[in-house]
């Protein structure tokens, strides 16, 4: 994956799309997200590593950085390549991570938009905390697109989130009146930012699934003819979600003359230096990976107590 090809879309602000990357593990097709790969690769022989996770298949180095190699058929319990040396790695970067995910072979790209995706079935995958972040349906398929920050933190706990961080930051109550809203579609993320800012002193939250539910918050908040900020003091959103995703949401916000006065933070797994400029184009106030979430509470306070013009 050429760097130029994530520049494409990176350079698009707000269009409500993505692009996945397919591929296929026992002959199942699978996706995700093009902004997280950074690269293609051939099947490399690894160095196993002793008392590693069980799904961890070791290290391999392919110039000056030691990557692990997660296989993703031994996570999804799915049947092994009949010949490896056919497999293909997919080398993402996110939450400022690189890590490379084993799988059988690359399908193609296939631009999507968001409202196309759908929440799968929490039965089917899993429960509140299934494997499958959503399910894109394109031509004549269902690609289950897979929530490898979920995956990642499974295996290395210490790169999700850290509520215990908050801690450190204390419970403020000047923080108690101001109101935060959340646009987070992972239902687990969802309770742990929500914990994490009741435990700073945030007690006053609006959690929506998707950019769609909460620019819809929004729009009902504007017609009531209220000051905006008397509904929501700030929005905290991620970038990836159906429906709607958190660069279409900061567009419409800060767009709009009523509801632009709302600082915006991205919290996403997806911020990099591309993306970051991206969400600055798009004029978001603060962008933040998850891992970060002290840093969180940190900027909501800059946002919300700074004193009013």
């Amino acid at each position: 994956m050429k760097k130029e090809n994530q520049t494409e879309i990176l350079l698009e602000s707000g269009t409500n799309e993505l692009e996945i990357m397919e591929f296929t593990i026992d002959g199942e097709i699978f996706g995700i997200n093009v902004a997280k790969v950074r690269e293609i690769m051939k099947y490399s022989l690894v160095k196993p590593m002793q008392n590693a996770h069980a799904v961890i298949e070791g290290i391999f180095k392919p110039r000056d950085e030691v990557i692990t190699v997660i296989d993703l058929a031994s996570y999804l319990n799915l049947n092994a390549s009949p010949d490896r040396t056919r497999d293909i790695f997919i080398i993402a970067n996110f939450n400022k991570l690189n890590f490379a995910f084993h799988v059988h072979s690359v399908v193609g790209i296939d631009r999507i938009s968001w409202k196309k995706i759908q929440k799968p079935d929490r039965i089917i995958y899993g429960g509140d905390e299934g494997v499958a972040t959503g399910i894109a349906e394109f031509e004549d398929r269902l690609i289950t697109i897979l929530d490898f920050e979920k995956i990642v933190s499974e295996i290395c706990p210490e790169t999700g989130i850290q509520i215990s961080d908050v801690d450190k930051m204390g419970h403020l109550k000047e923080r108690n009146d101001k109101r935060i809203l959340i646009a987070e579609d992972s239902m687990l993320l969802s309770r742990m930012i929500e914990e994490s800012l009741h435990k700073a002193g945030y007690v006053n939250t609006v959690k929506t699934d998707n950019g769609q539910e909460a620019w819809d918050y929004l729009c009902e908040a504007k017609e009531s003819g209220d000051p905006i900020l008397t509904h929501v003091s700030l929005l905290v959103t991620d970038i990836e979600m159906p429906q709607m995703d958190g660069h279409r949401l900061c567009k419409l916000v800060k767009e709009d003359s009523v509801l632009k006065t709302i600082p915006v933070v991205l919290f996403s797994s997806l911020i990099n230096e591309e993306m970051h400029i991206k969400g600055k184009q798009l004029g978001a106030d603060e962008q933040i990976t998850k891992p970060e979430i002290a840093n969180l509470v940190g900027i909501i306070d800059r946002l919300t107590m700074r004193p009013k013009s």
